[in-house]
């Protein structure tokens, strides 16, 4: 179930957070130039008279318009002129006696005004050269070289020099490139800022990354020789990388995932076979009957148990459909978490918890989709992904609307954006064969992962609103993205005070303490979280089906007003992937002057007890 309305409380906080946390300004590049125009005088005269009573100017030729006029002469002058009517000669003794006013051209003149230009800025990106780490693993064979590189958008400038500091040692490189030797960094990674300055006379942002690189084995042991063969483990945080895919998340909280990759169900497998699942799903199996998908009819009560739930007969009767439906988003899964990093696993996983893969709408809950989206957990899409916002908010409300910001709407203009999210994920379709639109399915998985990114982001508020610290500070990867599913089938509220207490207390932020202090309200996201994050179907495995002679245990179906953790029984489990290298982490660092003459300090040594 997707994450409560966000509290006024969290908000307010975040809001206030934000500003006692500024992000730096992108430098403003600005260029004063002359443009010359001409010039068109006018007279608002008196024909009684020939009293001036404006004198103005107009930047085109022809008759000023009425705004034109408006603006110049004031309200009086304009509205005695509006109703001024061609004089009559006839009727009078001369000109004096006109009424009213009327224009007069005076002729031409030329002008010159000071505009000002807002130019694009000089920006810096940072890659590795010598090794391309794949996700998950994030391995090397060598030791890559940073890359910094800087670009210049204007046609006659260029970038004259790349400087910065890492681990405090500041470099320089002439030109627009710069290659930078890592060295190893210790568990935490080290610090880079860097930056490009312009032939214009100007220089980039001050960006940073945060670069880890963890050799692993004895390999580098200058007191014996070594069979261990080369590797390294190489992280890069950065808001500026243009290498491969970073962890999903894991710049927005600033943090690392483990060495040697997150764990299972936080990765995307290379194609969708390794997805694939057969579970024999009791809620999917009825909805399946129900809309005549599955012929239950030699079965007792048509293979149906009680509303929404299938008989053991009419699980076995849906077998083959059973495991066709739960794997035709698997596709569409994988090239999601390609096109926004969060994991395919991961999503794979909360479909299965929240909805067994039917993606209508369950009428008494007003939850709708895969990923069973309410009208409250729009909310935080539409708040924390401002990207996802400013795309959908134009297909429902007017561009001068959408500017504002959600925040900023009114009530009912807020609603209607929900409400229109909400049926974006609802492919419930009476006219179509199976009762859903399939079509609006596959649509609807782009944002449920936009969802679960704007979740992250709220995740990374909150607990800086409570430490004042990144993230990436007070925890680690697998554990901030439990947080997330906490976020985003709780609600922020009870992530908020659970992770308060841990501090009040003293406790590490890690999951098993937030856990514990869940308010009785919220525990229901402990088993949320639980399920999520130990069902990993990354590797395909024979599915023992169910047994005919032992019937399904009762689900509890919950009532409207209640909340819901339907559906959640899944008769099995596959084994969690390992990896377990018998390395260790090299300890040995020295110092190695660059090629520019500068030396990278020793990196602090770090052996951990257990290979990731």
């Amino acid at each position: 179930m997707a994450a409560v309305l966000v509290s006024a409380l969290v908000i307010q906080a975040g809001l206030s957070a934000r500003a006692a946390n500024p992000r730096e300004e992108e430098p403003k590049r600005i260029l004063k130039i002359n443009v010359p125009y001409i010039r068109h005088w006018w007279w608002l005269v008196r024909w009684a008279d020939n009293w001036v009573t404006c004198t103005f100017h107009i930047e085109h030729p022809g008759l000023p318009d009425t705004d034109e006029v408006k603006s110049f002469c004031g309200p009086v002058n304009f509205n005695l002129w509006k109703i001024t009517t061609p004089c009559d000669l006839s009727k009078v003794k001369g000109l004096h006696e006109c009424p009213g006013l009327y224009l007069h051209f005076l002729g031409t003149s030329d002008g010159e005004r000071e505009i000002t230009i807002e130019l694009p800025v000089p920006k810096a990106w940072v890659t590795l050269e010598g090794c391309e780490p794949v996700p998950p693993t994030y391995r090397c064979d060598v030791k890559p070289n940073l890359v910094i590189s800087g670009e210049e958008p204007l046609p006659n400038e260029e970038i004259i020099r790349i400087q910065g500091t890492i681990g405090g040692e500041p470099f320089s490189c002439p030109g627009s490139e710069c290659r930078i030797p890592l060295h190893p960094t210790g568990m935490g990674g080290t610090q880079v800022e860097f930056w490009a300055d312009s032939s214009f006379g100007d220089a980039s942002k001050h960006y940073t990354a945060q670069v880890r690189l963890v050799p692993w084995g004895d390999f580098m042991n200058p007191e014996a020789k070594s069979t261990d063969s080369t590797l390294y483990y190489v992280d890069v945080l950065s808001s500026q990388w243009r290498g491969g895919k970073l962890a999903s998340c894991s710049e927005t909280w600033q943090v690392f995932p483990d060495v040697g990759g997150p764990p299972a169900w936080l990765t995307s497998p290379e194609n969708a076979a390794q997805l694939q699942s057969q579970i024999p799903y009791y809620l999917l199996a009825a909805v399946l009957i129900q809309n005549g998908e599955v012929d239950a009819s030699s079965c007792p009560a048509g293979g149906i148990q009680s509303p929404r739930v299938a008989n053991p007969c009419g699980v076995e009767a849906a077998r083959s459909k059973l495991i066709e439906w739960q794997n035709r988003f698997d596709e569409e899964i994988l090239r999601v978490a390609a096109d926004t990093g969060v994991p395919a696993q991961v999503m794979k996983n909360i479909f299965s918890r929240e909805s067994q893969f039917w993606p209508g709408i369950y009428r008494s809950l007003k939850e709708a989709g895969l990923g069973q989206l309410t009208e409250n957990g729009a909310d935080t899409v539409l708040l924390w992904n401002p990207d996802f916002y400013k795309q959908f908010c134009p297909l429902v409300l007017s561009k001068e609307s959408c500017g504002k910001g959600f925040a900023a709407l009114g009530a009912a203009e807020q609603n209607m954006l929900r409400g229109a999210l909400v049926r974006q994920v609802n492919a419930s379709c009476p006219e179509c064969t199976s009762g859903v639109d399939l079509s609006q399915a596959n649509f609807s998985v782009r944002i449920f992962a936009e969802g679960l990114l704007a979740n992250c982001e709220q995740v990374a508020q909150v607990l800086y609103n409570t430490t004042r610290k990144s993230p990436g500070q007070v925890s680690r990867y697998d554990d901030l993205w439990r947080f997330t599913l906490v976020n985003y089938n709780a609600g922020p509220g009870c992530l908020s005070n659970a992770v308060q207490a841990v501090v009040r207390l003293g406790e590490p932020i890690t999951w098993e303490n937030v856990r514990r202090r869940l308010e009785p309200a919220c525990q229901g996201a402990i088993d949320y979280v639980e399920d999520i994050s130990s069902i990993s179907l990354a590797t395909p495995t024979p599915t023992p089906w169910i047994n005919l002679g032992t019937p399904l245990p009762t689900p509890v179906v919950p009532q409207p007003g209640t909340q819901a953790v339907l559906p959640t029984n899944t008769p099995f489990r596959t084994a969690t992937r390992t990896v377990t290298p018998s390395l260790t982490p090299t300890a040995l660092f020295t110092a190695t002057p660059t090629p520019n003459g500068t030396s990278y300090p020793s990196a602090p040594t770090s052996t951990p007890t257990a290979a990731p």
